[in-house]
């Protein structure tokens, strides 16, 4: 039987580039077989086409009536959304965003019910509060919720509350999906940065940790290459220039081909991150995909299940410019355990992350809250931390 899914955030590709649309996207993109048909509801502040296809999925864009603190609000998507939950067979919501649970129980949605469970939310502990009861009674409502790790699953205060019905399912990356460079864009870049330097890509974040990177290269001359934009950019740029740094490059943001250019000839792909902000890491998996050594923090979240410590790259503490610096000349003064670590990263990848295992293990979750609601999902076991 061909299942019907209709998957709820609050934006989509093309309209911001983030963690959770890139994970949607990989669902779709994983789909390989056609037995779970897709449709993405999103917002967007000009949302032209209102329906468009990514894949074979149908993309429905509403316009975004306002935002505060990250939360958009829709007032037509409220209006409309019961039509929308009643052609799905089930209906799968990505955590966090308040809007999409007051969608859930303002239409009493009575549809099997998924949510993916992104992030907790770290920084805005005064609208935690007022925020929580409605956290919760969404929480409660659905049928389902899945962890992206085993690690974040452990260490979340929200999810202890839940583990009944909580399962692991960790994010897939689908490495067909990624374009192949041209030679002539990995020569220009091999041109200007060789073959022997650290790559961070990602949103310039307050959780990114990259201030910690800055820190670790004072004094040292170790090359690093920046790929991403974001709010802290020009704070970054001008902490590298007081520091004196002149072997640290910000790229911007690239194109697609680019950066995968940019991660065939890294040494090693460096990913500071101090904050539970950071809850899984796709970045850091596309590193692993690449077959390229990690460097990675400890924050208790799904970085460290995607890099094993002295496997599959090395785990240095938050928030320490001095363990990083280190992890990072280790790796530079070693290249062949640098080379084992990166083809150890890659089968992990290849055993764990592919996009096509995560739609597998959804559709499987799918079809059993679709054969026994309400049932406890003991047939899907949370994995173990490593």
């Amino acid at each position: 039987m061909r299942l019907n899914v209709l998957h709820v955030f609050r934006t989509f590709l093309t309209d911001s580039f983030g963690g959770t649309e890139q994970v949607i996207a990989q669902l779709i993109c994983g789909n390989r077989n056609g037995d779970v048909r897709i449709r993405v509801l999103s917002l967007s502040r000009r949302p032209e086409p209102a329906i468009s296809d990514f894949c074979g999925a149908e993309i429905v864009r509403f316009r975004e009536s306002f935002s505060i603190a990250s939360n958009s609000v829709s007032w037509p998507l409220l209006r409309e959304f019961g039509r929308f939950v009643a052609e799905a067979d089930v209906v799968h919501y990505h955590f966090p965003w308040p809007f999409g649970d007051l969608l859930h129980l303002a239409w009493r949605v009575r549809k099997p019910s998924v949510v993916t469970y992104h992030s907790d939310i770290v920084r805005q502990n005064n609208l935690l509060r007022i925020y929580s009861p409605l956290m919760h009674r969404f929480l409660r409502s659905v049928d389902a919720i899945v962890a992206t790790s085993p690690n974040y699953l452990a260490t979340s205060p929200v999810l202890r509350h839940y583990t009944d019905k909580t399962t692991v399912i960790p994010i897939g990356l689908d490495r067909d999906s990624y374009p192949r460079p041209r030679a002539e864009c990995v020569a220009a870049w091999r041109e200007r940065f060789g073959n022997r330097f650290f790559l961070f890509v990602g949103m310039l974040r307050y959780y990114k940790g990259l201030h910690i990177l800055l820190e670790a290269m004072r004094g040292v001359d170790l090359p690093v290459v920046i790929v991403g934009a974001g709010p802290i950019e020009a704070q970054l740029r001008g902490h590298a220039a007081r520091l004196g740094l002149r072997n640290t490059h910000f790229l911007g943001a690239l194109p697609e081909e680019d950066k995968v250019a940019l991660l065939e000839l890294c040494a090693a792909v460096v990913f500071p991150s101090h904050l539970r902000s950071e809850a899984f890491g796709i970045s850091l998996l596309e590193g692993a995909m690449y077959g390229k050594p990690m460097i990675s923090s400890e924050i208790g979240t799904g970085t460290s299940y995607i890099n094993i410590d002295s496997e599959t790259g090395l785990v240095v503490p938050p928030s320490d410019p001095e363990a990083l610096r280190s992890a990072m000349q280790y790796l530079l003064e070693h290249p062949d355990v640098a080379a084992e670590m990166g083809r150890a990263g890659e089968r992990r990848y290849r055993e764990r992350f592919t996009a096509e295992r995560m739609a597998a293990s959804h559709e499987t979750l799918y079809r059993k809250l679709l054969e026994g609601r309400g049932a406890l999902i003991a047939a899907n076991p949370v994995e173990r931390c490593r």
